[in-house]
């Protein structure tokens, strides 16, 4: 097994396999700090501003990250391919070249042994938030996302992927105070975590099973609602260059319709689709 890629060996995993809680002090932090609403109060603007603010990140992390860097599942131009790794890094998610990288290492591995998140080998916990804290997977694995990692923006935006996020909690501060800051920035920040979190560790664990996959990955539409459309889990393991998610009309994939709307102003092109054939093979 390659260790490039961060692949635990189980012999090494009480050595690294540990979260390491002093790295983690700012993702524990930002948690923390969610609670100055305490003393700020919680008005509907500061609410409204949080939803926004989680949409349009969320956004940044399921069209972005994950279904153009981590699948290339449509194309675009080099500017709005900047600006969907700069959205992506708002959300304090580590940068566009680790995450595609891990994420695509998920697929080669999915609930294998080497699969960094696996719910049903190390348990929710784990899967959901553990392995994002641990060393193990702290570094970028520029080797597994080549095509990527020759822009050097991206490498840039990869390795200074903190700063797109204090950009907008500074841009919050100042048009909203203390609960622009407090609510609109840091709750929203914290949702994003665990929405993007759920995909790893819940989706693998509930909901249904319509394509037979080598993995667990189930269909949700309560979190495809929260993901904006991430939630059709199985669909997209059963075909994963999909730009679409939720593969028929009922099942809603707001990121998918986002891109579509992309597609009609020629921002975004080329939008994957599984096939009529790909559609219907594999069903359980």
């Amino acid at each position: 097994m390659s260790t490039a890629l961060g692949v635990l060996q189980p012999e090494a995993f009480e050595q690294t396999g540990r979260v390491n809680w002093l790295r983690s002090l700012p993702f524990i932090g930002v948690h923390a700090v969610c609670l100055g609403a305490i003393w700020t109060g919680v008005s509907a603007k500061a609410l409204m501003l949080c939803c926004a603010l989680y949409v349009v990140r969320m956004f940044g992390i399921t069209a972005g990250y994950h279904r153009y860097f981590s699948h290339r599942s449509y194309r675009t131009n080099r500017a709005f391919q900047f600006v969907l790794a700069f959205i992506g890094c708002t959300a304090e998610q580590k940068g566009p070249l680790w995450w595609a990288a891990y994420h695509r290492h998920h697929h080669q591995f999915s609930d294998q042994a080497e699969d960094a998140h696996s719910p049903g080998r190390d348990g929710f916990w784990w899967s959901h938030i553990g392995w994002f804290m641990c060393d193990w997977y702290n570094e970028t694995p520029l080797e597994s996302i080549r095509d990527f990692s020759r822009y050097p923006e991206l490498v840039f935006l990869n390795r200074y992927w903190v700063l797109p996020g204090i950009l907008v909690g500074d841009l919050c501060f100042a048009w909203m105070g203390w609960q622009g800051l407090w609510v609109g920035f840091f709750w929203s920040t914290v949702l994003l975590y665990h929405g993007t979190f759920v995909i790893n560790s819940l989706c693998h664990m509930i909901g249904s099973i319509r394509y037979k996959t080598p993995d667990t990955s189930r269909n949700s539409m309560v979190l495809a609602l929260i993901t904006l459309g991430e939630g059709w889990h199985n669909n997209h393991h059963h075909y994963a260059t999909s730009a679409k998610m939720g593969f028929f009309w009922w099942e809603i994939d707001v990121s998918y319709y986002a891109l579509r709307a992309l597609s009609v102003l020629g921002i975004v092109r080329d939008l994957k689709r599984p096939s009529a054939r790909a559609l219907d093979s594999g069903r359980v």
